[in-house]
C-alpha cells in the first residue's frame, strides 16, 4: 500500500521540489497540495491523507493552528512539521499540540523519506539537531532530584546514549566514538530493545530523567 501525502507550504518552489522528490518513490502518493493553513485543513478533510507535511509559518492560519485542527478532527492523520525554525519553543508547542514530528527543511532526502514512513507507521519523528533542544526544555522543567538506576546497557551503549541525548546524528556519533556508522545503528537498536523504547527522542528523555546524559 502507498502512503498518501498532502503538502502544505506557502512557498511554491519548495513545494514543487518536495513533490518531485517524493514522487520518485513508488511507496508515496502525493494526493494534494495547499498554499496556506486554511486550505490545508480543507484539503486534509477532503483527501484523508496518511501524512501531512506542514510548513510552520504561513500567512493567515499558521501551520501550528492548521495542524491542531487536523489532528483534532482526524487523529489518525500524521502531521509532520517541515520548517526552517530551530526554536525549541516551536518544537515543544508543535509536539504538545499533536504533531507526529518536527523536521527541518535542510534535512537530507533519505532522512525525509524515512521520516515519512516512520510517521505513517505511528512513530514520533524529530530532526536529530532538535533533540538536544527538546531535552534541554525537558530538563529545565524538572524539579524532583534525579534517581540514577542500574542499567542494562554496555559501556559503549551508554556512550551512544549520551550522544543521542546531545542530538547527534549517527554519522556524528560514529565520528566521535571512532566506530562505523553501522555499529552506531546497532547500538541504538540495542538501546531501544533493552529499554523498551520506540524512538531516539525517548532515549534522550530516558537519559535525562536518570542523569545518564553526561
Amino acid at each position: 500500500m502507498t502512503i498518501k501525502i498532502l503538502l502544505v507550504d506557502d512557498h511554491t518552489l519548495f513545494r514543487s521540489g518536495i513533490k518531485l522528490l517524493l514522487q520518485r518513490n513508488p511507496e508515496f502518493e502525493i494526493v494534494g497540495e495547499a498554499s496556506d493553513g486554511l486550505d490545508g485543513v480543507k484539503r486534509a478533510k477532503q483527501l484523508r491523507p496518511d501524512v501531512v507535511l506542514m510548513d510552520l509559518n504561513m500567512a493567515g492560519l499558521s501551520g501550528l493552528e492548521a495542524m491542531q485542527l487536523i489532528v483534532e478532527d482526524m487523529p489518525e492523520v500524521a502531521v509532520l512539521m517541515l520548517t526552517v525554525s530551530e526554536e525549541a519553543e516551536d518544537l515543544s508547542t508543535a509536539l504538545k499540540n499533536g504533531a507526529r514530528g518536527y523536521l527541518l527543511k535542510n534535512i537530507e532526502a533519505d532522512y525525509l523519506t524515512q521520516a515519512i514512513k516512520r510517521a505513517a507507521a505511528g512513530e514520533a519523528v524529530i530532526a536529530d539537531s532538535m533533540t538536544a533542544k527538546l531535552v534541554m526544555q525537558f530538563r529545565s522543567g524538572m524539579n524532583a532530584p534525579v534517581v540514577v538506576e542500574k542499567e542494562k546497557l554496555t559501556p559503549r551503549e551508554r556512550e551512544t546514549m549520551v550522544c543521542v541525548a546531545r542530538g547527534e546524528s549517527n554519522k556524528e556519533i560514529a565520528r566521535n566514538l571512532n566506530v562505523a556508522e553501522s555499529t552506531v545503528k546497532i547500538h541504538v537498536q540495542n538501546i531501544l530493545k533493552k529499554l523498551n523504547l520506540s524512538s531516539r527522542v525517548q532515549i534522550a528523555v530516558y537519559a535525562v530523567e536518570r542523569g545518564l546524559d553526561k
